[in-house]
């Protein structure tokens, strides 16, 4: 018996001794790496996807919709989405804590993808179980386009986070993405629809190049390349 915590207890040492390199390797070094090899490297192009900060090619845009950010804001809400909480150090101990004891946090942050150099404006989600292992959820980003006066255009990427993990390219802990991303997308439009907070709907095909591709943390998704555009209702506060 004294041997076996003897055992643990030189375990937990090795562990603590060996974190702080996997730190430093995962988020940093590795990173950095990544970053300016992507910057550098023409070998794939960006249209129609995010970046993740290290400026890997991340999650295809799949949605848009036209409204002010206060419509954007409750539409989501009324269709049973919840904003994302913004990434902090009090955040990312909640969220790391709802992990791995499986505990409610529905409102976690998500991870920060870039669009036009600039992170995400807004995010939702929709927890799936009783931790945000598992969530439906979608980053948007206002356009400088205006479709209408005193509106903005947001456009999206819509995915489900099937899992956690290590990214496949930096080593850091993420949520894994699940391959069906075109039914997030018509998820997110069949929730705003069944709430009565779009006004019409447009699919843009070929807003992408379909097929298959990889995401930042080296998930596998397809698509048909198309994106759903939405105008929410005016009357919408």
């Amino acid at each position: 018996m004294t041997r076996g915590w003897k055992l643990l207890g030189r375990s937990v040492a090795v562990a603590a001794a060996l974190l702080p390199a996997y730190a430093a390797f995962a988020y940093v070094v590795v990173p950095a790496a990544w970053s300016r090899y992507e910057r550098r490297s023409p070998r794939r192009s960006s249209f129609g996807i995010t970046c993740t900060a290290e400026r890997i090619p991340g999650d295809p845009l799949n949605v848009a919709l036209v409204g002010t950010r206060a419509q954007v804001i409750a539409a989501m809400r009324a269709a049973g989405w919840v904003e994302a909480d913004s990434i902090s150090l009090r955040s990312g101990l909640r969220d790391a804590g709802s992990i791995l004891l499986n505990r409610p946090y529905p409102s976690a942050p998500v991870s920060t993808h870039l669009l036009w150099n600039r992170p995400q404006d807004l995010a939702f989600e929709q927890t799936v179980g009783s931790s945000p292992r598992r969530r439906h959820h979608v980053r948007f980003w206002r356009s400088t386009v205006s479709e209408e006066p005193g509106a903005s255009l947001w456009v999206g990427a819509a995915t489900y986070d099937q899992g956690v993990g290590f990214s496949r390219y930096t080593g850091e802990i993420i949520h894994h993405i699940g391959a069906r991303v075109d039914a997030e997308r018509e998820k997110l439009f069949d929730d705003l629809t069944r709430c009565g907070r779009i006004e019409r709907i447009e699919r843009i095909i070929r807003f992408r190049p379909e097929g298959r591709g990889i995401n930042g943390g080296g998930d596998v998704y397809e698509t048909d390349g198309a994106l759903l555009l939405g105008r929410l209702i005016r009357r919408a506060a």
